[in-house]
């Protein structure tokens, strides 16, 4: 069984593993050996893929660049790391649905959620969920079961 405090640490470095992944896809594309342009004549500026597989545009890389800072800050503090891992599962669970609509798999025109971006946010979405949500809980859970009652 492991002991609170790997769990503490588990849930930290997933905020920073995510939050580097996010930060790295991020800045990948705004460097040109990175980026493939869309073949298609688009009007969207900066529209294209990363390393050939996930598309994206300016509005895209700048969410991840700010996910990512947000990750690697998050990895600070424990509460921060879960708060973090949280609210990354819930948003990022959102953008794989909507990648699988039609009607709003480019998030009404922002950003591109379809393609590879699918598998891509629900992956990251299913591990922050189990570091928010699943191993915070047993922390919580292990700490109230060693406590001492009071007399």
């Amino acid at each position: 069984m492991q002991t609170s405090k790997s769990s503490d640490s588990s849930i930290r470095y997933s905020a920073l593993c995510l939050g580097s992944l996010f930060l790295l896809l991020g800045l990948a594309g705004f460097v040109p050996s990175f980026f493939t342009a869309s073949p298609e004549f688009t009007s969207e500026p900066g529209f294209g893929y990363i390393f050939g597989v996930f598309p994206t545009n300016y509005f895209h890389n700048a969410i991840g660049i700010l996910v990512g800072v947000w990750g690697i800050a998050a990895f600070t503090s424990l509460s921060g790391a879960i708060v973090f891992n949280r609210i990354f599962a819930l948003l990022y669970a959102a953008g794989a649905i909507l990648g699988l609509l039609p009607f709003a798999n480019t998030l009404f025109g922002l950003t591109p959620l379809f393609g590879n971006n699918i598998w891509l946010n629900a992956l990251t979405a299913a591990i922050a969920f189990y570091f928010g949500f699943v191993k915070s809980a047993e922390i919580g859970m292990s700490s109230s079961s060693n406590a001492q009652p009071s007399v």
